[in-house]
């Protein structure tokens, strides 16, 4: 039971270094905090929010296996290689795969809302 609460331990260290090293981390966590406001002051629905968390826990866990992967591969590749950089760009996209998501997924959200609340307001 002990090496299970350890194991917590090492995960909020790992969430610690990414917050800490990684400047997207930290602007997806921004983006987080910036889309929940808007859906509480929007008051979006239940559905809404489901589809809201699954995009935030989607881009910041490959934000997080993007870390691992950029810091595994200088680990092994220090040097330049060609390959290594591959390695390295493939799991970028995959991030930008996810946040592509998350914003169409925000977009449809909260675009007709805002609008609507645009058009209450003239």
């Amino acid at each position: 039971m002990q090496k299970f609460i350890r194991g917590f331990g090492y995960a909020f260290k790992g969430l610690r270094y990414a917050t800490a090293t990684q400047l997207n981390f930290r602007v997806h966590l921004v983006a987080m905090l910036t889309v929940a406001f808007m859906g509480y002051a929007l008051h979006i629905s239940q559905q809404e929010w489901l589809w809201i968390g699954l995009c935030i826990a989607l881009v910041l866990v490959v934000e997080l296996i993007n870390t691992a992967i950029e810091t595994l591969t200088d680990l092994v590749s220090p040097d330049y290689n060609v390959k290594a950089g591959i390695v390295k760009d493939v799991s970028a996209g995959a991030v930008l795969l996810a946040a592509i998501f998350a914003l169409i997924t925000g977009l449809v959200i909260f675009l007709p809302k805002l609008l609507n609340l645009i058009h209450h307001a003239a």
